[in-house]
């Protein structure tokens, strides 16, 4: 093995003490530059012909699906506003009515505690003419039974101190003159 590494080593410097590089040999130039043309003009042809439109293709697909995407995006945002209008729309529809309606509902219930009130004040009236008439009949009652009270009385008095029976219209004159006093 370790002759078979000493024998590779004497060939690699044989080589080297030989001639040096080959591609800068001149004699060497005209073959280089042949092989350097066709290989360019293989490399060019099929550049041109088959790797530049795969990928002028692909750069057109994606600059098509950009595009479209860029497209529906603003397609999407416009049915986004239309739907944010239409909502706004219909929440500004909702409060008007809500507000139709509570209007409504503070109607009726102003209107409802106006009859109620109404009612009340009816019934409250009656009651007061009632208690009006009952308290006007009892002022005449009690000052019925005092006159009779004062009449019994001064009727008495007389009779005690003059010891005779005075009529009624004679009783009822004299307590109807003190009363006017």
């Amino acid at each position: 093995m370790l002759s078979s590494i000493l024998l590779a080593a004497e060939e690699a410097v044989e080589a080297a003490e030989s001639g040096g590089l080959p591609q800068l040999d001149a004699s060497t130039w005209p073959s280089q530059i042949f092989w350097l043309a066709v290989t360019f003009a293989i490399l060019y042809w099929l550049m041109s012909s088959y790797f530049l439109p795969r990928i002028g293709g692909a750069i057109e697909e994606r600059r098509d699906r950009i595009a479209d995407d860029l497209d529906k995006a603003a397609e999407s945002k416009r049915l986004a506003e239309e739907a944010e209008a239409a909502f706004n729309r219909s929440l500004g529809e909702a409060r008007i009515r809500a507000r139709a309606i509570a209007g409504e509902a503070r109607d009726e219930a102003a209107a409802e505690i106006v009859a109620m009130q109404k009612e009340a004040d009816a019934s409250l009236a009656g009651k007061t003419a009632e208690a009006e008439k009952r308290i006007h009949d009892m002022k005449a009652n009690a000052a019925a039974k005092v006159r009779e009270a004062a009449n019994d009385t001064t009727r008495a008095i007389v009779e005690a101190l003059i010891l005779e029976t005075p009529t009624d219209a004679v009783v009822s004159a004299a307590v109807a003159k003190a009363v006017k006093a």
